[in-house]
Parts: C-alpha cells; structure tokens; sequence
C-alpha cells in the first residue's frame, strides 16, 4: 500500500484529488482523467473511490452520459469499459485503471449536462461495501468538512447575511436577491421554481432559497418578482399555443452537446471577431490535369485517389508557410504566430459538424493528406474522432463546392484561430481573347478568406490569398 502512495503522490490531477486513474478513449488510444478517494466518515463509510465528470477537450464544461456498459455490482478491472460519455467533440469510452466494484451509479444512462468535475459513480475496494452505498450521495463542489460535519440546521452565516441585507436595501425581500449563492456553487432548486425561473428568463444565481438545505421554491421566486416589481405573468408558451391554435405541426428536436457547443463558439465568433472577406478566382484547369495525372499514379500502384479539397489543403498550408501572419491567433497581451501548419478540415455528418485536423500539411505530401482526410472523415462519421483527432489547429478549410455544388460562401472562422478558407464549386466560363471573335473555356473556382481584422490586416489577406491563387493555378510548383 506504501508504494501505491508513492506512486501517486506524484500524480498530476485535472479534476479532484489523488488517488486512481480512469482511461477514456476512442479506439485503440486514450486521454487521461481522475478520481478522487474518500475514506471513513463519521457516517460510517467505508474507502471509496468517486469517479468525476472528465474534461475531454479545451471547450468542454459537461458532457453527457449515453450508456453505462457496467451496472451497479459488478466487478471492474483495468481496462473494463464503465460507461461511453457524450462530449462535445465526440463519444468516448471511458475505462477503468484499477481492480474494485461498482458501488453506485450516480448518474444513469441518457443523464444530460453533467458539469465536468461532478461525480457520476462510486467504486470501492471491498464487495460486501457496496450495499453501504445505496443512498450514497455525494458532496458538493467546495464544500468544507465543517459544513459536513454539522446537523445543525441553522448555520452561522445567514444572521451575518441579515445584518448586511439592511445597508444594501431597507425592504427585507431584496436580501433574497443580494444574499445569491455564490456562482461558482451548486444551486438546487425545486422543478417547479427551475421552470418558473426559465419561463421568465430569471437566473437562478439571483435568488437566495429558503426551502429545506437553501433550495429555491417557488415562493422564492414569486417573492424575487415582488421585489423586482416585475410580478408573475403568464408562462412564455404563449407562442406554442397560438401556433398549436393556428394548426402549425411541429417537433421540438433535442439538442445534442455538439450542436450546443458549435452554436455557443459560432455565435461567441462573430459576437467577438471583426470578420471581414475577401473573394478570388481562381482558374483550376491545371489543377484537374495534374489532379488526373496523380490519380492514375495513385491507382497504378494501389494508393488513394486524390481530391481537389486535398489539393485545396496543401495550396493553404504552403501559402501560410509563406505568409505566417495568417498562421496567427489574438490574445488580449500578444498574437501567437504558430510555428507548425496544422489545417482544420470541416466535415459534416449525422451527428453535427466536425472539424478534424491535418497536422504540419505543409510538410506532407498529397498521398499522405489523402489518406490522413478519408481516414478522419471516417472517424468522423462514425463519431470516433480522438481529442488529438481534432486539437491543435491553427487554420481551417471548409469545401461546400464539391460536395454540395455552392458557388460561393462567407464561412465563420473557428476561435481562437484568425482565418477560414471557404471554397466554392468550380464552373466554365467563356474567357474573352484578343480579337473580337476569339474566345476560350476555362473553369474557375471562388473561395472566399474570413479574416480576423485584429491580426490580419487587408493586405495580408489579400497577400496570402495571392500565395494561394499562386499555387492552385501553377500546382506543379506545390510538389517541389
């Protein structure tokens, strides 16, 4: 046992406190989380092991659970898969590090908005412990021994919180608003005040509870609108019903952690980043032609068939390597200026938008990012990116042009990176020539460059989209 301490002690934490790790992965490899001991209480518990929410990616605050794979009873040992965990990047199995039993489940299968760091199972060392588990309730974020300690019902800091309520406010109702529990805390409320509070788009932070252990009732928030002067109007399903009177069909469609974190970093872009867009032609015939030669190299010997998008990444890569400005990120202090190339490529499936990366594309060759993108494609479809799948990029390609036949878009670009390359679909044209009855076909292809205006200034746009143009219309010189 001295040596298991030992050995732990050592141990860097992400969530809780030291103690046994648990595996989370995708596949064949995994990142890594934590669990935090508790030993004998005066309740009597016996050492047990609490298995926290993981933070899986840099944008992840609560996940979901989709299934747990073990139930409560069975024995578990390293490698056993407990439970696949909804993040907002992808589904993960979640593995166990170390020989016990699974105690309690604390959150079971389809439990949605789980903040990263709150407990969601107990595993402990001994079989016949578990049945001491079976109300086992965990305790909250930041609460101290002596808060568990004490049985006693009225604790010392509310008569402080009355003798301050005066000074901010004569009438006694508004503490209830100035005595808010704190935001970083747990706030429990009852499902009929959570639903009163939503309905009138009230916070639960503004509200002091005085149901049994400070939960918010009802009547806190009914007291909250006397204060406030706003009073209680009707619940805001009006629109449901009027539509429902109208006879207008509809579904509400739930939304998964996904689509909640895409549309919460989208609108955080362009509620935060001056974008700005520049357009270009760019003429594409030399481009198929070598795309045609390449190919029958490619199935000559048994490779990957390359495809315009792959072309498209390369040409970025090397026109960010000859303008890093673009390879750049804005911070409050500084722009980092990223030494390695690393391209976002976004792709679309059933289960929400991904956007996989391609690292160092500059030094790779089109075979490799061929392969590189069906392969992360894939993973994608099948929901089974990897956090290194999809981190760490400094740059991003969207293509609606080939899939989808778009001729042109304006994309968001994908904080905190500071350009997006849009690509449209290519067309013939007829190209005038010098007499009046000449005239040739060419095919041309727009894409569009979104623009973080506080670290890429016009003409460094307009540069790195003439490093780009440069290379899709002489695609030889991208092999040298």
């Amino acid at each position: 046992m001295g040596e298991v301490k030992g050995k732990l002690s050592g141990t860097q934490m992400r969530i809780n406190s030291p103690l046994s790790y648990l595996m989370l992965n995708n596949g064949s490899s995994s990142s890594r989380t934590t669990s935090r001991r508790g030993f004998s209480s005066d309740a009597g518990l016996p050492p047990h092991q609490e298995i926290g929410m993981p933070s899986l990616s840099p944008t992840m605050s609560e996940g979901n659970i989709a299934r747990w794979l073990k139930k409560e009873g069975d024995k578990v040992s390293p490698g056993d898969v407990l439970c696949e965990v909804e993040t907002d990047k992808a589904t993960v199995e979640m593995e166990c590090m170390e020989e016990g039993f699974l105690a309690k489940i604390i959150h079971g299968d389809g439990a949605k908005e789980i903040k990263v760091g709150e407990v969601i199972a107990v595993t402990v060392e001994d079989e016949d412990d578990i049945t001491k588990f079976k109300d086992y309730k965990p305790s909250q974020p930041g609460d101290s021994k002596e808060a568990k300690v004490s049985s006693d019902p009225t604790p010392p800091t509310p008569p402080k919180k009355e003798d301050t309520a005066p000074v901010s406010s004569a009438e006694p109702k508004k503490s209830k608003v100035a005595d808010a529990p704190q935001s970083g805390s747990r706030i429990f409320a009852s499902p009929l005040a959570r639903k009163l509070a939503e309905d009138h788009n009230v916070p639960l932070s503004k509200i002091k509870g005085t149901g049994p252990d400070g939960s918010i009732v009802k009547a806190d928030i009914e007291d909250y609108f006397a204060s406030s002067g706003k009073g209680v109007s009707a619940p805001t399903s009006k629109p449901k019903d009027k539509a429902a009177e109208e006879g207008i069909n509809y579904a509400d469609l739930p939304l998964s952690q996904i689509r909640k974190v895409t549309a919460s970093r989208l609108l955080l872009s362009k509620q935060t980043i001056p974008h700005y867009y520049l357009t270009v032609d760019t003429c594409v015939d030399k481009l198929m032609e070598l795309r045609s030669q390449l190919n029958s190299l490619q199935e000559a010997s048994g490779g990957k068939r390359i495809s315009v998008n792959d072309l498209v990444i390369k040409a970025a890569a090397l026109a960010l390597r000859k303008v890093p400005q673009c390879n750049s990120s804005w911070t409050d202090e500084y722009i980092h200026q990223y030494h390695n190339v690393n391209i976002n490529v976004a792709v679309q499936t059933e289960h929400g938008l991904f956007v996989p990366v391609v690292r160092d594309a500059d030094k790779k060759g089109l075979s490799k990012i061929a392969d590189e993108v069906k392969s992360l494609a894939q993973k994608a479809k099948e929901n089974s990116l990897k956090p290194e799948d999809y981190e760490g990029g400094t740059f991003t390609v969207s293509n609606l042009g080939g899939p989808f036949g778009i001729k042109q878009f304006c994309a968001i670009i994908n904080p905190p990176q500071s350009g997006i390359l849009a690509v449209g679909s290519a067309e013939k044209r007829v190209v005038p020539g010098v007499g009046p009855d000449q005239y040739t076909f060419a095919s041309y292809m727009l894409v569009t460059l979104s623009c973080d205006h506080r670290v890429i200034d016009g003409a460094i746009g307009a540069e790195w989209l003439k490093a780009f143009k440069g290379y899709i219309e002489n695609p030889e010189s991208m092999l040298l």
